[in-house]
């Protein structure tokens, strides 16, 4: 069954499946059709999001298990609405003491019969590693940890293993001996031990150089897993399976599609077992890269279109001074491709040495096989792939056995084109060379059978290195490095692409109606980096970037005072300084005043976090693995002191002053915003709470509980839009207006659905700050109209264009049609050049009904 639309709930033992339940009647009053969960299966004691699996046979007892389970479905069947999950196929949460298989393969090696379920390489040339499984889990060194006595031998249920604070490694059973009490804490004697297990403790920061195992990006409390295999998939899938079987899951959302060896063979084989269930995928897809139609799914989760819309309410005038602007400031580049570059060559020397290792092993592999390669030497590879790898526009091709599409074909192209630039002279035609093992050639076509072997290993390395080598050195750090505007920087977006015009949106539109009519609509996620509410204000200044470069400017002279020093240089530096002022501007809470020193701290704390994260994830003054707690205590304190009243009052006060005189412009982005999401090809999907403005950071900030008993005593109030035009920071108005959306998409679901799409250009003085566009089938025809840029037009105090300063601003119509206001009880609306100042009179923005 195909979503109408979707609600988001992020699950965890602060809200589990009986809260959801007791909220159902208010999902269903907003107008969706599907609950749209959090992963469901047990995950590891107190997750937050369910995405560290730790068992897939059983529903997560913090949510209430499966009778929870059962019991919200129950309910939610009684209202009409179905369930959608997501599942977790690329990996589970390793370490600690809780994941069964995990624990098994630390104890039985390659004889456990869960050795092929985790993508281990049992054949490493390290002599140390070969046949055993490296264990990075000590939080020092393995010799002081050790001589610390911090490991510990202890026996449970009859069974021996090595402890480490949370940290379980099971014995092999032929290691055991009746003498084995009397080593005691002897750390000499408990080396000879260790030596002889399955696996090998090693400290957390040779992981990066010398893991043996796939992990999901760099974590290593999240190891891969083979779900290639028909056993991993079946046990993998048994429960979602089984579930599904019984009618209580109606479709599935697959996490990080990109981590599998063969996305395609899996997408088949799992549409295979569901049949007509709904079928969609977490991808990040580049500008102009379209999702492959033979995977047999029914779209992406939404990130897309969480681009095209935000794009759209950017104004291309603004990219060149606020370009200026940011390089003026800082010095750094103002084109994104630039930093996207020298992160990923940074990752791949740094984050993810292991597996770019595992990846040049396996093409040399394929090298020394073949007496005309014999002498292409490891070294070479290595260099070469770097060059491939930095230069890749997209998170992966999608090659196999028969080789690649001819669209990862036309684009590998491009890449072994500036792949060969960068190269030494005499290593370039190792370019080519390399493509063809990695899927420019057909493994299929090629003999004997280890030769395709070989091959086959290649591409799954090289593919499974490229997605999260793209989201460590895009969304990860060139996202946190480069500071343009940020409103750009955000997941499935590029920065380079600064603002997108009405013609392509509507193509896109008509794109997405074509091939995915039944992809998700997306404008805040669990993974955003900033809500959507604080993107719609963040737009604002590409309209106005003269008035936000005379504040920075004042800022940054008023400031100079609260910086510190920290190694001869200014800290926070300029880069970091400058992005944390859009923060501010972008974030500040609507009802937060100046001078409330209860709720700068609440503020302060939220941003605090995100700051931290920010420049770690820069990975330029501090890092996660090398942390510079000096910079970032300066950093820290400089915050504090901009956000005390005593310190700097004037600052904050000028601060609030461009945040109240915005607002109202942002407020309106988000309107047009929400109702395109609920009106263009696509399913549109809410994430939970963001019916009202959503000002959100980073995660975790964007998984905090949401007032549920606000939403749903506001959904019952005063709806009269004058007092709701009044009242609009509330919310109240954005809430009313995705429930009354919905409810026509209710009353109308094959014109959303199916329906087609027709762009309108407007005419007269506004004609670029409007979007329309009609939605029809057969007779029924709905006419959507948003405004777009309208900062400088925008009422004082609320988040409305006056309806005179459209002027002659009009929506040239085929026939004399009357029309119906969806969101308002008002006399139809009738002629064949309908006035905007009509349309958008009451309403900021217009839905309307041909009668």
């Amino acid at each position: 069954m195909t979503p109408r639309a979707t609600l988001r709930l992020q699950l965890h033992r602060g809200f589990t499946f009986a809260d959801a339940a007791a909220r159902v009647d208010y999902f269903a009053a907003l107008g969706v059709s599907h609950l749209y969960l959090s992963p469901i299966l047990t995950a590891r004691a107190g997750s937050m999001h369910g995405y560290d699996v730790i068992d897939h046979a059983h529903v997560n007892p913090e949510l209430g298990g499966e009778d929870g389970f059962r019991a919200l479905a129950a309910k939610a069947r009684e209202r009409g609405l179905g369930i959608i999950v997501d599942i977790v196929p690329n990996h589970m949460a390793v370490g600690g003491a809780d994941n069964a298989w995990w624990l098994d393969v630390l104890e039985h090696g390659r004889d456990s019969r869960y050795a092929t379920f985790f993508d281990i390489d049992w054949h490493v040339t390290d002599p140390a590693l070969r046949g055993r499984i490296a264990a990075p889990f000590l939080g020092k060194p393995y010799g002081e940890a050790l001589a610390s006595g911090e490991i510990k031998l202890e026996c449970d249920g009859g069974k021996w293993h090595a402890q480490y604070f949370e940290h379980r490694f099971p014995l092999a059973p032929r290691t055991v001996n009746a003498s084995l009490a009397e080593i005691g804490s002897d750390p000499a004697r408990l080396h000879q031990l260790f030596e002889r297990q399955h696996w090998r403790l090693a400290w957390w920061r040779t992981a990066a150089d010398e893991i043996n195992w796939r992990r999901f990006f760099d974590i290593i409390s999240l190891a891969a897993l083979r779900v290639e295999e028909p056993a991993v998939f079946d046990a993998v899938h048994a429960t979602t399976l089984r579930l599904c079987d019984e009618g209580l899951i109606d479709g599935v959302r697959i996490d990080h599609i990109d981590g599998l060896a063969d996305p395609r063979a899996y997408c088949r084989k799992l549409r295979s077992r569901l049949k007509n269930a709904y079928i969609i995928v977490e991808k990040i897809l580049a500008p102009g890269e379209r999702l492959h139609r033979d995977w047999q799914i029914d779209g992406t989760s939404g990130y897309s279109f969480m681009n095209h819309v935000n794009a759209l309410l950017h104004d291309p005038s603004g990219e060149a001074p606020l370009t200026a602007l940011w390089t003026g400031i800082t010095g750094r580049a103002g084109d994104f491709e630039v930093e996207e570059r020298r992160a990923r060559r940074r990752i791949v020397e740094e984050l993810l040495v292991a597996d770019f290792n595992a990846t040049a092993q396996a093409l040399h592999r394929i090298a020394r096989s073949d007496p005309s390669t014999r002498d292409v030497t490891l070294g070479t590879i290595r260099r070469v792939l770097t060059e491939i790898l930095v230069q890749m526009p997209v998170y992966r091709v999608y090659a196999d056995r028969r080789g690649r599409s001819t669209e990862d074909e036309a684009l590998m192209a491009g890449v072994r084109e500036r792949a060969r630039k960068a190269c030494r002279p005499h290593e370039r035609e190792l370019v080519d060379v390399i493509d063809r093992w990695v899927g420019g050639e057909a493994p299929m076509k090629v003999r004997p059978p280890r030769a395709q072997r070989l091959r086959m290993r290649a591409i799954a390395r090289f593919q499974q290195l490229c997605a999260p080598l793209a989201a460590k050195a895009v969304e990860d750090t060139a996202f946190y490095r480069h500071g343009r505007l940020l409103s750009r920087n955000e997941v499935g977006a590029d920065p380079a692409q600064f603002a997108m015009s009405v013609d392509q949106f509507h193509r896109e539109s008509l794109q997405r109606l074509e091939h995915f009519p039944d992809t998700l609509l997306a404008t805040a996620t669990h993974d955003h980096k900033r809500g959507e509410g604080v993107r719609s204000r963040l737009a604002v200044l590409s309209e106005m970037p003269q008035r936000w470069e005379d504040a920075v400017g004042d800022w940054l002279t008023r400031n100079a005072s609260l910086r510190a020093q920290i190694d001869g240089l200014a800290a926070p530096g300029a880069a970091d300084e400058y992005m944390l002022y859009q923060m501010l501007f972008g974030a500040w809470p609507l009802a937060l005043r100046p001078d409330d020193r209860a709720g700068l701290d609440a503020f302060r704390e939220r941003i605090a976090q995100w700051q931290l994260k920010a420049l770690r994830e820069a990975k330029l003054r501090t890092s996660w693995v090398e942390p510079n707690l000096a910079y970032e205590e300066a950093c820290a304190k400089f915050l504090e002191r901009l956000l005390d009243p005593r310190t700097s009052a004037d600052f904050l006060a000028g601060l609030f002053a461009l945040v109240d005189t915005l607002a109202p412009a942002a407020a309106l982005n988000g309107l047009s915003q929400a109702l395109l999401r609920m009106t263009t090809p696509g399913v549109p999907d809410l994430y939970q709470g963001t019916e009202f403005w959503d000002l959100s950071l980073v995660d975790p900030d964007n998984r905090r509980r949401v007032d549920f008993d606000a939403r749903i005593a506001a959904l019952q109030g005063d709806a009269q839009i004058e007092s709701m035009l009044a009242g609009w920071r509330d919310g109240r108005i954005k809430q009313q207006l995705i429930a009354r959306t919905l409810k026509l998409r209710a009353q109308l679901p094959q014109l959303f659905a199916r329906g087609g799409y027709e762009p309108i250009t407007a005419t007269g003085t506004h004609a670029d700050r409007i979007v329309a566009f009609l939605r029809r089938d057969r007779d029924a025809r709905v006419l959507v109209v948003v405004p777009r840029c309208c900062a400088p037009l925008v009422e004082q105090d609320r988040p409305r264009v006056t309806p005179e300063r459209w002027a002659d601003t009009r929506l040239p119509m085929k026939g004399n049609v009357a029309w119906r206001d969806a969101l308002d009880d008002r006399a139809p609306i009738e002629g064949d050049a309908l006035a905007v100042s009509q349309l958008l009179g009451r309403w900021p923005v217009g839905l309307f009904v041909a009668r």
